[in-house]
């Protein structure tokens, strides 16, 4: 009998046209894919907990399969590894019931968003957070975060053109802070500014438009009360712009009662 498998995977988006496989372009469900494929001698479809798009890397996205071979899941590790580029590691296996659905049964989601606010941004912090020179308002950022957690409606923060059968939403903490670095990490101390939120689903770029919307308020452009009037007009237009890919992690998918 097939057995199923949840794993745990990172990676370094940069480069990559995202988690969901494409027509072109290197995905991340596509080398997988080609890894299972290989070790099971035929196609192994493979879901993941949710996509992530061209560019945004994740510490803990969870996937599922079936193989028909059996195996154990330390080697299921060590040969889907031996498959893939460093970029993209699995970090854990088990096995699972056979219909467990890591999207359908996900309870919740976080992501974190990296701004690198500091006239020069070094290059190993170029490639995974969003350089921004003007100083940012972090108390009021951290304010306006604060309003969107909750139930609403996000159609505000949904990608223009997306077709999503319901834009509400459930976010369980929304959180702003400035990381005070040591000076071999900085080139500024406290340059790292950190975006974190935790909900019970996300619309396509909704997390990367929330943190658009928060670097106008940083900015000084709009109040922290903004936010909700961003909330309450449900036009994407209202809200602040997409912030770059390479700031976006998806830091864990949690399940459970």
């Amino acid at each position: 009998m097939p057995s199923t498998f949840k794993i745990t995977i990172a990676y370094d988006g940069t480069g990559l046209v995202g988690w969901q496989r494409q027509a072109a372009g290197v995905s991340v469900q596509g080398l997988i894919e080609e890894a299972l494929a290989a070790l099971d001698g035929r196609p192994v479809p493979v879901v993941g907990a949710g996509r992530t798009d061209a560019g945004v890397h994740a510490l803990a996205q969870v996937a599922a399969f079936s193989l028909e071979r059996d195996i154990d899941e330390g080697a299921v590790v060590r040969a889907v590894n031996a498959r893939l580029p460093l970029s993209v590691r699995v970090l854990s296996a088990s096995q699972a019931p056979d219909a467990f659905h890591p999207q359908f049964q996900a309870r919740s989601k976080t992501y974190r968003y990296r701004i690198w606010n500091a006239d020069v941004v070094s290059p190993i912090e170029r490639a995974y957070s969003w350089h921004v020179q003007t100083p940012l308002d972090v108390p009021a950022m951290a304010d306006a975060a604060r309003r969107i957690e909750g139930r609403h409606d996000f159609a505000a923060f949904q990608a223009a053109g997306a077709d999503t059968a319901t834009t509400e939403r459930e976010m369980f903490s929304s959180k702003v802070a400035r990381t005070n670095l040591s000076a071999d990490q900085a080139a500024a101390e406290g340059a790292l500014i950190v975006y974190e939120v935790t909900g019970s689903g996300f619309l396509r770029h909704m997390v990367r438009n929330i943190v658009g919307t928060l670097v106008e308020i940083g900015r000084g452009r709009q109040a922290p009360g903004w936010m909700e009037d961003v909330i309450r007009s449900r036009q994407r237009a209202e809200a602040g712009r997409t912030a770059p890919a390479e700031g976006l992690f998806l830091v864990t998918v949690a399940y459970g009662p």
